[in-house]
């Protein structure tokens, strides 16, 4: 999954040669995962049609205040346009709207929505070269920069002029690269190392049984996306689950027994600065695990359980620095055991599951939590998707531990 996966991206488009590239563009804004709508310059639409770009982007492309050949005449707000965009990138920009950007001019769709905007603007000039180098441009774009718009380079090679320098648009992709670049840049937990784990873990009484329980791993795989997201690099340990992962940033660590799992764990363990105990390890395994299908011979059976290793206490026995964070599945005395859990395992945080709760708990899409932290603060939150609930404890994270 991309930083870009989700975004609302308003593209501005105007009259330069380099307006045919925008189809490419908007493609990989969309295969990056954005939702991509085009404003355009009435000019712009000479080089690049409006066709083209709304059978990409599967939206509306605008480029006036009002569509004159609808018999009501619709207004194309461009105040509702500029607060819909998580960001809005102009490329190509030609050196006349440029101009008219940093001097505030106001006469099309395209600079009323860019007076408007609230998100970030990314800004990518396209010219021929002598109107590149001219000191009014130099002095436009920096005008620009100190507003907090962000500057996207042109390339240097040949120019429609035949000329050869800078001035060139950015390709495409650099355009997309440098985006998504700058995006994690600002990112929360860039730089962080986070390790999750997720699902059940599954013990063998012989080749074909096994002791087990009905986690799905839905809760551990949302906060491992909900990492990712923030800037992290995220190690995911997981027993078995069918959930999915989307981000690139996950390296994703299959295991299948509680054995498997502690032994994963402390391999990395070391090496992070976020670990986050979602898993539900089986508290207990067979003694002795049968080589051997074990045949049905008689009407009872019995099984010698011994306690497996306590993976989260000792995570915090030998924590150097790290944010822990431990899961906690009460069916009574809910808050009281939570907090014993803080202080035995040495978390800085838990979070408190109840099987009580309508819509909470393993295989549900829902949970429905209390956080709790080392000084026994406690916040309570309703039933959410299990994405909601990553991104609270994530937020209640990110007051201790920063990029």
């Amino acid at each position: 999954m991309s930083v870009l996966s989700g975004k609302n991206i308003l593209l501005g488009v105007t009259a330069g040669i380099a307006a045919y590239k925008t189809s490419f563009l908007v493609r990989h804004f969309i295969k990056a995962g954005a939702d991509v709508k085009v404003v355009m310059t009435p000019s712009a639409k000479d080089f690049v049609t409006p066709l083209t770009l709304s059978t990409l982007s599967k939206n509306p492309v605008y480029s006036t205040f009002y569509d004159k050949n609808e018999e009501n005449e619709l207004w194309n707000n461009h105040v509702d346009l500029a607060l819909w965009a998580d960001l809005m990138v102009i490329a190509p920009l030609t050196a006349n709207t440029l101009a008219k950007m940093a001097e505030g001019i106001c006469d099309n769709l395209l600079l009323a929505t860019y007076l408007s905007a609230k998100s970030t603007v990314y800004f990518a000039p396209a010219m021929d070269l002598d109107m590149y180098q001219h000191e009014t441009t130099s002095t436009n774009i920096s005008t620009l920069e100190r507003r907090g718009n962000v500057f996207i380079p042109p390339a240097y090679g040949e120019l429609a002029s035949g000329l050869e320098g800078e001035g060139r648009m950015a390709e495409p992709e650099e355009i997309v690269a440098f985006i998504q670049k700058d995006l994690t840049a600002s990112l929360p937990l860039r730089g962080k190392r986070v390790l999750i784990t997720a699902g059940p873990t599954y013990e063998a009484i012989d080749p074909v049984r096994f002791i087990g329980n009905h986690s799905s791993g839905k809760m551990g795989f949302a906060l491992a996306e909900a990492a990712a997201q923030l800037g992290a690099t995220v190690i995911l340990v997981t027993g078995p689950s069918n959930e999915a992962l989307h981000h690139t940033a996950i390296d994703r660590i299959d295991v299948m027994s509680a054995a498997q799992m502690y032994q994963t764990i402390h391999k990395f363990y070391g090496e992070v600065d976020i670990a986050i105990f979602s898993a539900a390890v089986s508290d207990f395994t067979p003694k002795v695990v049968s080589s051997q299908k074990i045949k049905k011979k008689t009407s009872e059976m019995q099984i010698t359980l011994v306690p497996t290793k306590d993976i989260l206490a000792s995570a915090g026995a030998v924590k150097n620095n790290q944010y822990l964070v431990g899961f906690a599945l009460e069916t009574e005395n809910e808050l009281e055991n939570a907090k014993d859990k803080i202080r035995k395992k040495n978390l800085d945080l838990i979070v408190l599951n109840s099987l009580q709760d309508k819509g909470a708990g393993f295989r549900s899409d829902t949970n429905k939590v209390t956080l709790i932290d080392k000084n026994f603060q406690i916040q309570e939150f309703g039933l959410k998707s299990k994405q909601e609930v990553a991104t609270d404890i994530f937020n209640e994270i990110l007051k201790s531990v920063h990029a």
